[in-house]
């Protein structure tokens, strides 16, 4: 079953009070579903196709900006946009780890099972970046707070999440830049790790519910697809969600030339139970962390959803781990 579940909204009396009040307001203001005006644009706006496939009118250089997933916020803050809102995080309180330095102060608006209405109302933006969002009851509340649009297709690529977000917040040029640094330093750490480029990674998150591996189709995956990296067992296959469950009597299934492995979090449950982890037989007598060659990680940054910044912040993970 996939870690990500469907988002749905908090619903307090008071959220479905102030939706029903934007929903007046916007029907008042003009018709939000005629495809007509979005394809026309006014002044100050421009019209781009979501990942839906569906067409938004959005404003050339909207000033206030809402991210509702981990990658919307990490493409915002790519390209030099810092957003007046957020969802939390998996396992975190506000920003994912790996960005907190650049966004702990941002007001958090929701949490990976939804947004608040209420408070994207209040936040008064001028465009929502939807992430994956899905549901249509969920989208068509946010459509009457400000232009929603969806930025995670069904591939979950976080290049062309980035594209995307770079033409809604009028910065295309940022976000070719910034794809063209990344390939560039793909290829020099393929430089860098010599003949260790062809080696079998394994990528592990530990939790309360034991460990996991990450399959295809999700970020981190990309990213050693990139480093021409080879995968051990089932990480070579797509799953049916995020991550695959395996036993503690299974664990050497995680084994690999090198292990990256970590929680959501530095501290608190999971982290002391993967303390408790790296003491046992079995994890010590993994391949990879009898040679040294196991490395922990920031979950939060290499199995989540993922984005341009965690992306260049894997690449320096994996140098400092490999190309010695």
């Amino acid at each position: 079953m996939s870690i990500h579940t469907l988002p749905r909204v908090r619903r307090t009396a008071a959220a479905a009070v102030t939706t029903a009040l934007a929903l007046a307001l916007t029907a008042c203001g003009g018709d939000e579903s005629g495809s007509g005006q979005a394809k026309t644009g006014g002044a100050g706006k421009v019209t781009v196709t979501d990942a839906t496939g569906t067409e938004v009118e959005v404003p050339a250089k909207p000033a206030k900006v809402v991210a509702l997933s981990e990658m919307d916020l990490d493409s915002a803050l790519a390209l030099g946009v810092k957003p007046i809102g957020l969802t939390a995080g998996r396992g975190q309180k506000g920003a994912p780890g790996y960005l907190a330095g650049r966004a702990g102060d941002i007001p958090v608006v929701g949490a990976v099972t939804g947004p608040d209405i209420e408070k994207v109302l209040r936040a008064k933006p001028d465009v929502i970046l939807a992430g994956q969002l899905a549901d249509p009851k969920v989208l068509q509340q946010l459509k009457a707070v400000a232009p929603t649009v969806v930025t995670i297709g069904k591939d979950k690529d976080w290049k062309k999440a980035l594209d995307l977000t770079g033409r809604v917040l009028g910065k295309q040029n940022e976000a070719k830049t910034f794809l063209t640094g990344y390939e560039n330093k793909v290829a020099a750490l393929e430089k860098k790790l010599g003949p260790r480029a062809g080696a079998t990674v394994s990528v592990a998150r530990y939790s309360a519910k034991g460990t996991a591996v990450m399959q295809q189709g999700v970020f981190i995956s990309d990213i050693l697809k990139d480093l021409g990296f080879k995968r051990p067992g089932v990480q070579n296959e797509r799953g049916q969600g995020h991550s695959t469950p395996i036993s503690d009597e299974d664990i050497q299934q995680i084994d690999g030339d090198w292990l990256f492995i970590g929680t959501l979090a530095a501290k608190g449950k999971d982290a002391d139970l993967f303390a408790e982890l790296k003491t046992k037989p079995a994890y010590r007598q993994l391949g990879a962390v009898r040679e040294g060659h196991a490395t922990e990680i920031d979950g939060s940054k290499w199995t989540s959803l993922g984005g341009g910044l965690a992306a260049l912040s894997v690449l320096d993970d994996i140098e400092k781990a490999m190309a010695k």
